[in-house]
């Protein structure tokens, strides 16, 4: 075998091991501070053309029937009332709420019995909301009761996901 052979042959196994090297750094730390959550209302696509973020734009979310204006006595905001996020509060406006660890989801669990795309919040036709499990591993679950199709939400009544308790409120 050519000295210049077994140098390029020396070279590359370098690389490689570099590259094992960086790519276990990279988990390791991705372990450790775990991912990247950006704020909402950011605007991190400025530079974009207005055509390209029309384009990217998530599908329009189901809005309430009457023309936006909610019944009397019906809840106009969801709370979390136990676990990680405790006193965080969402506006009910008749979109589609998202419940999981998914970076992208309403309400973002930081909770090991919390599924990624864990359970949705929606409203119907007549202004209730809907509560609906998406599979999870651990469950979705109303006033005790695990679900296994979409359920109307009475007001106060807990939704329990892993150690986090989400309720209806007015």
């Amino acid at each position: 075998m050519s000295e210049l052979t077994l140098t390029v042959m020396r070279l590359g196994f370098l690389a490689v091991l570099w590259l094992f090297v960086i790519v276990a750094v990279q988990v390791i730390r991705s372990d450790l501070f775990g991912t990247r959550v950006t704020q909402r209302g950011s605007r991190r696509d400025s530079g974009r053309p207005q055509q390209a973020a029309r384009q990217a734009a998530p599908p329009p979310q189901r809005q309430q029937p009457s023309g936006g204006r909610q019944r009397r006595g019906a809840p106009t905001k969801l709370v979390v009332s136990e676990g990680s996020l405790t006193g965080t509060t969402v506006a009910l406006q008749g979109q589609t709420i998202t419940l999981g660890r998914a970076h992208d989801s309403t309400i973002v669990l930081d909770d090991d019995y919390a599924s990624s795309r864990h359970a949705r919040i929606y409203p119907d036709r007549d202004g209730q909301w809907i509560v609906e499990d998406l599979g999870s591993t651990n469950g979705t679950y109303l006033d005790r009761t695990r679900l296994t199709t979409p359920t109307p939400i009475p007001p106060g009544a807990p939704i329990r996901i892993g150690k986090t308790v989400i309720e209806l409120r007015k």
